[in-house]
């Protein structure tokens, strides 16, 4: 099973994380559009989950969550396009998983070698060491 990490944004940052080998697939950061592509492609070899930012569920701070409005809208793009293509997610609140890590300790942390922004580093914490019988639980 492979359980992809959306970083929402202007620049979407996208990691899979493959649960058997333990091990990320891929992580980059790109376009909206491409990132949905890299979802169906994926979805296409396999079973898929996917887990986006979303700080439309931040809980207790509103005031952060309104600056947030271009990153709301797309929360609220990658739910319409999951649920459209029948593709397991959850919505995971803005603020819950690690973010802004340097990319030296990223690289040390995960053994992910290659270069990274911190978007791409941001949807691969929101995956690193997930299994598949942590995936129990998915809204569609």
């Amino acid at each position: 099973m492979i359980i992809i990490g959306i970083d929402t944004g202007t620049r979407t940052g996208v990691a899979a994380w493959d649960t058997e080998k333990m091990c990320y697939d891929m992580i980059t950061t790109t376009t909206i559009d491409k990132a949905f592509l890299i979802v169906l492609d994926y979805l296409s070899r396999g079973d898929v989950v996917v887990r986006f930012e979303d700080p439309r569920h931040i809980g207790g701070r509103r005031e952060r969550a309104q600056g947030a409005g271009s990153v709301k809208r797309d929360a609220a793009i990658w739910e319409t396009f999951l649920k459209n293509n029948n593709i397991r997610y959850q919505a995971v609140r803005a603020g819950s998983t690690i973010t802004k890590m340097d990319e030296g300790y990223f690289k040390a942390l995960t053994g992910w070698q290659n270069k990274t922004s911190n978007h791409a580093r941001d949807a691969a914490m929101m995956v690193c060491g997930w299994t598949e019988n942590m995936t129990k639980v998915w809204e569609l």
